[in-house]
């Protein structure tokens, strides 16, 4: 129990320090900096939604279907797809690469709707590390390849700890309250993590649909707001260098751990 918890609080470790710049920088991160950790963030979501979720899916489900191993693992993605598509319809946010507010129409502040938007999006990464420690649990996976992912996902975390409470302090906000609040986008991830290891205990039977569920939850993230963002403007080839660090590092994790 005591790896499993420390394996869920890894993540909101890595929003933590990365809402931590605010005590460091003085200014808002440059957009080529923004980019740089844009895209890795992204290459890291998108290694870890094939090789910590996916595949695992694919190889649980064939013990029991051979050939149609598939099934669960693109039922569980499309599902996970909607569920998130159906979760950014509903909640009011920003999208972390424009001006632009989606959602019901609030009296919510620039910022605020920046902080919906992250914390939303952690939702679902919260649910991978859960699903893989579950997966670990109950057989499956094992501790170095949940440890990989949870480490991935803390790396990608870094970033949008930052993107929250840079903003939050050149708005005037203070330092302690605009650290707070970045650290605080971060913590539905340890409660999503250890609801969906509680959750998965019972329903140990669908794990392959669990796994890939939250990969699909993933990549919607990463389609949907970091691939945007990272390519946004002029000379986005920075953006695109960067996924394929972030990616290659993932796997490497991943498969070295693993």
């Amino acid at each position: 129990m005591n790896e499993t918890l420390q394996g869920v609080l890894i993540p909101f470790l890595g929003t933590s320090f990365g809402a931590a710049c605010v005590f460091l920088l003085k200014k808002q991160l440059g957009t080529s900096i923004q980019r740089i950790l844009t895209g890795f963030a992204a290459g890291v979501m998108t290694a870890a939604s094939v090789w910590s979720l996916l595949i695992p899916a694919l190889e649980q489900s064939e013990q029991t279907m051979g050939r149609l191993a598939f099934i669960p693992a693109a039922a569980g993605f499309l599902i996970g797809i909607a569920f998130l598509l159906l979760l950014d319809r509903a909640v009011p946010h920003m999208h972390m690469n424009t001006d632009k507010a989606e959602g019901p129409k609030t009296g919510f502040t620039k910022n605020t709707m920046l902080l919906l938007a992250v914390t939303l999006h952690n939702i679902p990464e919260g649910m991978a590390v859960g699903v893989v420690y579950a997966g670990m649990k109950n057989g499956g996976i094992t501790q170095t390849a949940a440890l990989a992912l949870a480490i991935g996902i803390a790396i990608q975390n870094f970033p949008e700890g930052a993107i929250i409470s840079m903003p939050l302090r050149a708005g005037g906000m203070s330092k302690v309250k605009a650290f707070t609040l970045g650290v605080l986008s971060g913590a539905v991830e340890p409660i999503g993590a250890l609801l969906t290891i509680a959750a998965a205990g019972l329903v140990i039977p669908v794990m392959p649909y669990l796994l890939s569920f939250a990969a699909g939850a993933m990549i919607y993230v990463v389609v949907e707001e970091l691939i945007p963002e990272m390519s946004e403007g002029e000379h986005s080839n920075i953006g695109v260098v960067s996924f394929s660090v972030g990616f290659v590092t993932m796997m490497i994790l991943d498969v070295a751990l693993g």
